[in-house]
């Protein structure tokens, strides 16, 4: 009994001592397949948000609606059609956490206001230190694993501005589906 009861104290710290298993999403998108791997541990609130609208599948059929070549992608909140799809309450800004906003890491869209971010997000193309203080900061909550050269394809394509859209792509780029990796 001794025995069992070591062996499970043993079991447990190492369980402790082995970093989490990072939750991955992969986005299907009609440029090609885009996997994130999402960093609980420092941005909580975010990853929590951000799985809540995979899970509901709030994320199918969006298009990457903001590409900016130099800077960023952008995707979550508009349809094909323009139009915008309704989202949960803001979240509160998780900016401050120890991540920067390097080339492939993803952050939180957000308005002038920091703790605004719904469901938008983007992908930085480029290392945008700015992003890390500009106005509060946006909050990066992971990073692309896989994928990058899909990134690079989406965010080289021919854009064009239409209506509030100044940055849209000409041929529209969408996710087809975003599922949780096992």
């Amino acid at each position: 009994m001794k025995l069992q009861s070591c062996l499970l104290a043993a079991a447990a710290a190492l369980a402790l001592a082995l970093p989490a298993h990072a939750q991955k999403v992969r986005l299907a998108t009609s440029a090609g397949d885009i996997v994130l791997e999402l960093d609980a541990e420092k941005a909580p609130k975010t990853v929590d948000n951000f799985l809540k609208y995979v899970r509901a599948g709030h994320y199918d059929g969006v298009i990457f609606h903001r590409v900016i070549d130099g800077f960023m992608i952008q995707t979550g909140g508009y349809k094909n059609d323009l139009s915008e799809k309704p989202t949960r309450p803001p979240i509160p800004l998780e900016a401050h956490n120890g991540l920067s906003n390097l080339r492939g890491t993803v952050a939180m869209a957000r308005t002038g206001i920091p703790d605004s971010a719904t469901s938008q997000f983007f992908i930085n193309v480029a290392d945008n230190l700015r992003l890390d203080e500009a106005g509060g900061g946006y909050a990066v909550f992971g990073k692309v694993v896989e994928g990058m050269d899909v990134v690079d394809r989406i965010r080289a394509v021919p854009t064009r501005a239409l209506s509030v859209h100044a940055n849209l792509p000409v041929t529209a780029i969408i996710i087809k589906k975003a599922t949780l990796e096992k």
